[in-house]
Order: C-alpha cells, then sequence, then structure tokens
C-alpha cells in the first residue's frame, strides 16, 4: 500500500531549507507563503468577500506582470499564493504561473474555477502546482454565497477535469455563523469522491470592508463549530495542521504570525495583514522595516480579536512544531495518515 503525504514532499524540502537558512542568519521576521494578488477584479460578487468591496475604487487595476515577478523575486518566499480577485481574469496568468513555476516557486492557485477549463492547457503537472478551488457548501448554499446559479455543479466538472489532466486539487472552504455542519460534511464526501488531494478549512473572517459582520463568527462560535469539523478529521483528509485544528477548537492560544504571509498587489505591499490594511508599501523592505509586528503578533490591535484566519496562524504553527518532540510526532503522524 503506498502511503501518500498531505504536501509534496518538494513543499516541504522548499519550506525546510528556507527556514533553515533564515533560522541560520538569525532573521526573526520572514515570508513563508506569499499572497500575490494580480488584480482585483472578480467575475463574482461573494457575500463575505472583502477584496472586492475595499479595492471598490481600484477594482480593475491590473499589476504589469514583471512587476508581480519582481515582488516575487523581492518577497523571496518558497510558496506563492496566487490569489485576488480572481486571478483567472488577469489577461497573463498564465505567463505568470509559467514564470513563477520557473523560479523554483511553489504555487497554489486559488479560484473559483470559472473557465478553468480554457487554461489547463497552458500549463503542465507538477507538484511545485496545486489548484485551489472555493467550494462553501453544497449545490444552493454554494451558488447563494456565490451569488451565481450552477457553480457547484460547474466546480465539480473543474475539479474532474483536472484531476483527470494530472494536476493537484484541493478545495478551500469557509464557515460562516449559518453554515450548516451536517452540509458541509455531506459536501466533503462528495469532493473526496471526486478525487480532491486535501480539503482546506478555515473560519469566516471579518474583513474590514464587509459590512454585514453579523455572517462572521466570533471566537466562541468558532470553537463550537472546529470541535466538531476537526472530530471529521478522521474521515477527511483536512490540509490544516493538528495544532492549528487545536487552537480553532480553543484548546490554547497562539500568538499571529503576520509576516508569515505578505501581500502584493497592484498597490503594493499590503500593510500590516492579508485582512487588515493600514498602508501600502512600494517595497518589501520597507513593509517589513516600518510595521511594528509585535503589537500584531501579540493581537494588541482590537481588530484582531476574532480572527483566526490559518494566513496568520498556521505560519505560527510552523515557527512552533519543532521546539517539542511531541507536537512534531504528531505532524509527522498526521502529514502520513
Amino acid at each position: 500500500m503506498k502511503i501518500q503525504a498531505r504536501f509534496p514532499w518538494q513543499m516541504y524540502w522548499s519550506l525546510g531549507r528556507h527556514i533553515a537558512v533564515n533560522t541560520l542568519r538569525g532573521t526573526k521576521h520572514y515570508p513563508l507563503v506569499m499572497m500575490l494578488e494580480p488584480t482585483h477584479l472578480c467575475n463574482l460578487a461573494c457575500v463575505g468577500c472583502g477584496k472586492i468591496r475595499e479595492y471598490e475604487a481600484t477594482i480593475r487595476d491590473m499589476a504589469p506582470l514583471e512587476r508581480l515577478l519582481e515582488a516575487v523575486d523581492e518577497c523571496g518566499a518558497p510558496i506563492v499564493s496566487i490569489c485576488g480577485g480572481e486571478p483567472l481574469v488577469y489577461p497573463k496568468i498564465g505567463d505568470l504561473v509559467n514564470k513563477v513555476l520557473a523560479r523554483g516557486r511553489h504555487i497554489i492557485l486559488c479560484t473559483n474555477a470559472i473557465n478553468l477549463d480554457r487554461f489547463l492547457p497552458k500549463w503542465k503537472p507538477t507538484p511545485y502546482f496545486t489548484i485551489n478551488i472555493s467550494m462553501d457548501g453544497l449545490r444552493e448554499t454554494h451558488d447563494v454565497v456565490r451569488t451565481r446559479k450552477g457553480l457547484y455543479d460547474m466546480d465539480l466538472r473543474m475539479i474532474r477535469l483536472a484531476k483527470s489532466q494530472g494536476f493537484r486539487v484541493i478545495t478551500n472552504t469557509t464557515v460562516y455563523r449559518e453554515t450548516k455542519l451536517e452540509e458541509l460534511e455531506q459536501m466533503w464526501v462528495e469532493l473526496e469522491a471526486a478525487g480532491v488531494d486535501g480539503l482546506l478549512v478555515s473560519p469566516g473572517y471579518s474583513y474590514q470592508a464587509v459590512k454585514t459582520k453579523e455572517i462572521f463568527l466570533q471566537r466562541q462560535d468558532t470553537h463550537h463549530r472546529f470541535r466538531h469539523i476537526a472530530e471529521l478529521g478522521r474521515r477527511f483528509r483536512f490540509t490544516n495542521t493538528p495544532m492549528y485544528f487545536r487552537f480553532l477548537r480553543g484548546e490554547f492560544d497562539l500568538p499571529c504570525t503576520p509576516w508569515g504571509n505578505p501581500t502584493f498587489n497592484p498597490q503594493g505591499w499590503k500593510g500590516p495583514c492579508y485582512l487588515i490594511t493600514d498602508g501600502h508599501y512600494q517595497t518589501f523592505k520597507e513593509l517589513m522595516e516600518q510595521t511594528d509586528w509585535d503589537r500584531y503578533e501579540a493581537k494588541a490591535d482590537p481588530r484582531c480579536a476574532n480572527c483566526m484566519m490559518h494566513s496568520g496562524f498556521e505560519p505560527t504553527v510552523t515557527r512552533l512544531v519543532g521546539r517539542r518532540w511531541r507536537d512534531m510526532w504528531e505532524m509527522v503522524r498526521w502529514n502520513f495518515s
């Protein structure tokens, strides 16, 4: 029986080497995953999306391809999450993916999968390339959240198509206050039957720009819901790490690592983090040197009160997991289970 890790071994190697180099250099703040947003333009208007609301005045801006590649080089993170907006509406997305891969970076392409079939011929399957398709519920719920009918069935078709061509595919599910857990369970059964390689699940995160805050989870809501979801990890292949799940269940607290996932978009380097925008910097160095990381690591900003988003806390797991043999062994067992 072949044992398959939850992530390609090449990703572990790249990430481990990156951490070792920075540790030897004595670097305290360094990125692990770069969030690369070529545009905030989208072909949907999802209920909980803050990007299309926050950047409404500049929604049609497109970052030049060469500037995006310069930012990838400037940041140096081994993993690049290409997101948005919807990255597939970026005119040069085909070239962007290929040129970032040519730099030896791992890519996670976050997409709603509309027109994905048009782009698959531009790319070749590789362990360095993962397609991440957002799925927030079964047919009726998913289509309501996406504000467009027929998307659930289309997404399933795109998942099956990408898998048939050899691509690595995972899904991302955001849990909102009205999300029905039994519905998610049924959806994950269907997604695994479609062949997905992993399931990422995260509590709904309250963007500054989204006015309807009641759709998002408060901290106690998150603890309650994820106690049940974490138990489903025995049945489903979640990509959430065990320590992050225990944090979501409320077993202990974690500091944030906002510098672990820096964001670059058409306006520049977004600071201080993926959810909070206090300004944009023209260089990565300015972002790193002019941000009070200690304040956000300690969650001293009131806007951090209910945030338990994976982009802030999975990097913390990476920072802390090597400190105890128990945690390291837990990660090894999880990865190969």
